[in-house]
């Protein structure tokens, strides 16, 4: 299926607005992040979590008053906030610290915030689920989601390296550096939970990036051989003119389906769905306008053609009758 028919657009024009761009949009999402903070899912803070769902659904702040007086610095260690469409009247609870990571002490911050919605009359209501993580468990996951984000990008960085060079190793780990960057921005401006499902949304959103990456740095090689007395510019255009339908159709494919999840998965993928949502258009566009500007920033390696060799002057006629003489004797 031919999307472009030959197309020829200058991507490396752009290169230095694409990255003031992105430039922005990462300090804007460490602003609010500083600012509001960056929502941590239980897995990470450890903590409980209760979805109850009401007959006549209260308003936040009743909820959270009534958490206030039931538990010691209710305000400051509760969330509340509507869970799954209106009209279920869902509300999630979720409670920071629980405490003791043994025994009973487990359900009681859950039993505390069920006793106080009782007593603070807000009507009936039914609990729908409940989530109890201890902060030791926390700390451990949080640990090994750092290490497996590390120890992706370092394994992306050996491989392309051999497999490439090392520019096109700097390339691709700044473009995926970049991407991670970017997707945590939007999660802080959207306030979707750091959790678990996250933190693999975005390792599966780094495979992605790679993978179109490296589509296009092959291309790139390729091109580099054929066309040794091109500027690396040139060259980079070319390959990601030569790459452009199979990107799009890529992209497309993936964000439809990811779109569809998004929509009909429910609210539990709802952060899952969104951080692959986001990650799919920054990696695509990241593998244009990141990865292969730092390749193009690059010196480049290797000989060039070498040009065709002048004429050897032809001898006078003296000469040529020298060397007939020295040939003949």
């Amino acid at each position: 299926m031919q999307i472009f028919k030959n197309p020829d657009f200058d991507f490396v024009r752009y290169r230095w607005q694409a990255m003031a761009l992105s430039l922005a949009v990462i300090l804007a999402g460490a602003i609010a992040v500083a600012v509001r903070g960056m929502p941590i899912g239980i897995e990470f803070s450890g903590g409980t979590l209760v979805i109850v769902q009401f007959d006549q659904a209260p308003s936040d702040q009743q909820v959270r008053s009534a958490l206030g007086r039931a538990i010691p610095g209710g305000g400051e260690n509760s969330v509340v906030q509507r869970y799954g469409p209106p009209e279920q009247r869902q509300v999630m609870i979720r409670v920071r610290e629980v405490g003791a990571e043994s025994g009973s002490a487990l359900s009681q911050t859950a039993d505390t915030v069920v006793r106080a919605l009782k007593e603070a009359n807000l009507g009936n209501f039914t609990v729908v689920g409940t989530e109890i993580v201890g902060p030791i468990v926390g700390s451990e996951l949080t640990r090994k989601g750092i290490l497996a984000t590390t120890f992706a990008l370092a394994g992306i960085l050996a491989y392309i390296a051999v497999r490439f060079q090392f520019s096109f190793a700097v390339g691709a780990v700044v473009a995926t550096i970049h991407d991670v960057l970017i997707t945590l921005s939007f999660l802080a401006f959207f306030r979707y939970d750091l959790s678990l499902n996250v933190i693999a949304a975005i390792l599966t959103m780094t495979g992605y990036s790679v993978n179109d990456t490296i589509v296009i740095f092959d291309r790139v090689r390729e091109r580099s051989r054929d066309m040794r007395r091109d500027t690396l510019d040139h060259v980079v255009n070319v390959a990601v003119n030569q790459t452009l339908g199979r990107t799009v159709l890529t992209a497309g494919t993936a964000l439809m389906s990811i779109l569809a999840l998004f929509l009909f998965g429910g609210e539990v993928l709802h952060g899952f769905a969104f951080t692959l949502l986001v990650g799919v258009i920054t990696g695509t566009y990241s593998t244009v306008y990141i990865a292969v500007a730092i390749v193009s920033f690059w010196p480049r390696r290797g000989p060039t053609r070498a040009p065709a060799a002048p004429p050897a002057p032809q001898p006078s006629g003296r000469s040529r009758s020298k060397a007939r003489n020295s040939r003949a004797s």
